[in-house]
């Protein structure tokens, strides 16, 4: 599967072009503010190469934004499985991630909303979740103007994180396929 359009974006696989501005999006510590920490070039480049292996493995994954006339690569959004064990997993995880510059437009509700059709009308998945820690309010925002719900009996602390670290709480969305 090479992609999915809407009315504004094209999500599609990963080029060795985007590696310099995934780059740049990793680096950026606002960005990365609600992670461990920024990522270098090494570290940004073994992560497309982790995308890339999942898109081979399932099928399916984080699809580069483009947004026509504007950008080649304004960040990632789409589905993963997580490589961590939790009481909600195997699943499927919806994420993104994308530039400053584009934050604020729509472009991760519109993107996302491409990748949860996708979800449920290609791979006919059951449920798709999305995570992230407590503060990280404008994902939250994201995740609950495309319709999904916070599960607070599912919150966790997120098991690839030292305990009593920061961010290791983690707060859980989910959304069940429409019948």
């Amino acid at each position: 599967m090479s992609g999915l359009v809407t009315s504004r974006l094209r999500l599609r696989t990963w080029r060795d072009s985007d590696l310099e501005p995934f780059a740049a999006l990793n680096a950026d510590p606002e960005v990365m503010r609600h992670f461990p920490e920024p990522l270098d070039r090494a570290a940004s480049d073994a992560l497309v190469g982790r995308i890339k292996a999942h898109f081979d493995r399932h099928g399916f994954g984080p699809w580069v934004v483009e947004i026509p006339g504007v950008t080649d690569c304004a960040g990632f959004v789409g589905l993963m499985v997580p490589a961590f064990e939790a009481h909600f997993t195997p699943c499927i995880e919806i994420g993104w991630r994308l530039h400053k510059p584009y934050w604020g437009k729509g472009y991760a509700t519109e993107a996302a909303t491409a990748a949860l059709d996708y979800a449920f009308e290609v791979l006919h998945a059951d449920e798709v979740v999305a995570i992230t820690v407590p503060a990280n309010r404008p994902s939250r925002a994201v995740m609950e103007r495309l319709g999904m719900d916070h599960d607070p009996d599912g919150d966790f602390d997120h098991p690839n994180l030292p305990e009593g670290h920061a961010l290791q709480r983690h707060v859980l969305y989910r959304m069940r396929r429409r019948l």
